[in-house]
């Protein structure tokens, strides 16, 4: 079953879109989301699909990605909201609601350290960026610092949480006294540990390979490669690594996912319990969950 790649753009308002499937937000991240729209703009539309069952709900779409966005529009006051229309089916829309939403939490760092990029390329001040993104002041001037310097490694150690930014600007400034900078921020008690292991290997990393994170430089782009054996070896068994625990995290995910539907099986054969959810009003359940639960029977 394919999706039809047809897309388009239109203002659509909110009333028009069905929420598939719910979910309750963190208040804290709500309100800096709202903010953060209100000050700075909406930087990316939803995305919707054309209802392919209007009749239960009467609203002629439904929602694919974007539920705290629209939520924060109607804080604002908002009756339409930017919507990217695609056609998709019901079960596509739910994956790739969640697709979105995985990425998202892995990425959103990542996206606010380019937000500020941008905002600097534009012209504005650490003070105006801060006040725009809700970050504090020397928040800002530490991530334009390591911006202006081309520090990527450092900054991609800030977004992954290995590094504080404080520590980070230091080493940047140290020059060739990186050594010294570390050392200070052990004896300050910023870095212990194993941040403070990873904060050697990426010094480590940073001299060999430079502050960006291609390898080579310019002379990786004219076609020229520093990589040696030994480092394409280290690069394929990190990213072996990495698939096997996907996989194992996959698997725990799938057994604990088994377990709950056929917990929910049993249960739903106890005409006590059934009795119970009838009298919390919690007759009805999400009909993907009520297919996955016919299906097992």
């Amino acid at each position: 079953m394919r999706q039809d790649r047809t897309t388009r753009m239109e203002q659509v308002r909110i009333e028009d879109i069905n929420i598939l499937n719910p979910r309750v937000r963190n208040p804290k991240k709500f309100m800096d989301m709202t903010g953060n729209i209100a000050n700075v703009g909406l930087k990316r539309p939803i995305t919707i699909t054309p209802s392919k069952a209007k009749a239960a709900h009467g609203k002629p779409y439904e929602l694919v990605c974007g539920q705290g966005r629209i939520e924060a529009f109607l804080a604002c006051g908002q009756k339409t909201i930017p919507a990217i229309i695609i056609n998709a089916t019901e079960e596509q829309a739910l994956i790739m609601s969640l697709v979105e939403n995985l990425a998202r939490r892995q990425h959103r760092s990542l996206e606010l350290l380019h937000g500020i990029e941008v905002l600097r390329r534009q012209g504005y001040d650490a003070k105006t960026i801060a006040q725009k993104t809700g970050l504090s002041l020397e928040y800002s001037n530490s991530v334009i610092t390591l911006l202006e310097k081309g520090e990527e490694r450092l900054l991609t150690a800030v977004e992954a949480g290995q590094i504080p930014v404080s520590v980070a600007v230091k080493i940047a400034e140290a020059g060739d006294n990186e050594q010294l900078a570390l050392q200070e921020a052990y004896e300050s008690k910023e870095l212990r540990g194993r941040k403070l292991m990873i904060a050697k290997r990426l010094l480590e990393t940073r001299k060999r390979h430079g502050k960006a994170m291609k390898y080579g430089g310019r002379s990786g782009r004219s076609g020229k490669s520093n990589l040696s054996g030994s480092d394409i070896m280290k690069i394929y068994q990190k990213e072996v690594d990495r698939k096997r625990l996907l996989t194992r995290k996959a698997d725990i995910t799938s057994g604990r996912l088994l377990f709950i539907t056929e917990a929910l099986r049993q249960l739903l054969k106890e005409d006590h319990f059934v009795t119970l959810l009838k009298a919390e009003k919690l007759s009805t359940m999400p009909k993907q969950l009520s297919h996955v639960l016919d299906s097992s029977t």
